[in-house]
């Protein structure tokens, strides 16, 4: 499993609740933090509660809707003498054996502890305390919705630069690369295909490639894009412009952008969220 990054906390009960992420969409929640609410040894509490069958069946459940490379045959094996009193749950042998992925460990003073999928983390907090879980999903929600906020922002924002930069990019275009002569149809066919030269280095396809595999969606890719995608559009807009300018050929261009892309996806894939401006309700 990729290494998790901090992503935010949860206040509910007077506790702060860690969450940590490996890819913003599936979230890691601190058991061992929800466990406090209860016990002053939150490990004990965590694994007597992974002691009993129903939980042990859960989990397996749990992985067999979201993981693919779940071993269930092991699986049998590991859940037999789940409830006993000599029953003992080893994430450790969860995770490495079974392949699992709902639980976690993460060493450290601070953020150290035991993880779970949020599904698997509510299930526990109603273990703990029915009304607790309650405060604890108000404030996930409240979480979610301000990183929404945050993000639509973004997008947006990127979005419109991204349009601002095509004006670059065909003003580029109309003045190195539109012989006087050309048709209507053939202008728009040279914008098109230097759109595509970036969709190609960028999305790895054509414009039209995308709209035959997604003959049921509205707008177009740059309309499905990534935050981070849309920044680099924009980049590469005006990179594109600039090589355009000093003459390069098409194919030249097209590896410089592609690894330009390459690049700066894998610099801005390492940012976290977190460090994007938090909106306030009176923003």
């Amino acid at each position: 499993m990729p290494a998790a990054v901090k992503r935010g906390t949860i206040h509910a009960g007077g506790l702060d609740i860690g969450i940590y992420t490996t890819d913003y969409r599936n979230e890691y929640i601190s058991l061992t933090d929800i466990a406090k609410y209860r016990s002053i040894d939150p490990r004990v509490t965590i694994h007597n509660w992974l002691r009993g069958r129903d939980i042990v069946e859960f989990l397996g459940l749990w992985e067999v809707l979201h993981n693919p490379g779940f071993k269930r045959i092991e699986f049998d094996t590991f859940k037999e003498n789940a409830g006993t009193n000599a029953f003992v749950f080893s994430i450790k042998d969860w995770t490495e054996k079974l392949g699992a992925i709902g639980l976690l460990t993460k060493s450290g003073r601070y953020g150290g502890g035991i993880y779970a999928h949020a599904d698997i983390a509510f299930e526990f907090a109603s273990w703990i305390s029915p009304e607790f879980k309650l405060y604890i999903i108000k404030d996930y929600q409240r979480l979610k919705y301000d990183e929404n906020s945050r993000l639509s922002l973004s997008w947006n924002l990127n979005r419109e630069i991204a349009k601002l930069n095509y004006h670059i990019h065909t003003d580029a275009i109309k003045q190195n690369l539109l012989p006087p002569d050309l048709t209507p149809e053939q202008i728009s066919c040279t914008y098109a295909s230097e759109a595509d030269v970036i969709n190609v280095a960028l999305f790895g396809m054509t414009a039209k490639q995308w709209r035959e595999a997604n003959p049921g969606e509205k707008g177009n890719m740059r309309d499905y894009a990534s935050l981070n995608q849309l920044l680099v559009l924009a980049n590469m807009e005006s990179y594109n412009a600039l090589l355009i300018e000093q003459k390069k050929e098409q194919a030249e261009r097209l590896t410089l952008l592609r690894e330009l892309a390459m690049r700066q996806m894998k610099t801005l894939s390492g940012i976290s969220l977190e460090k994007l401006p938090r909106l306030t309700e009176e923003t």
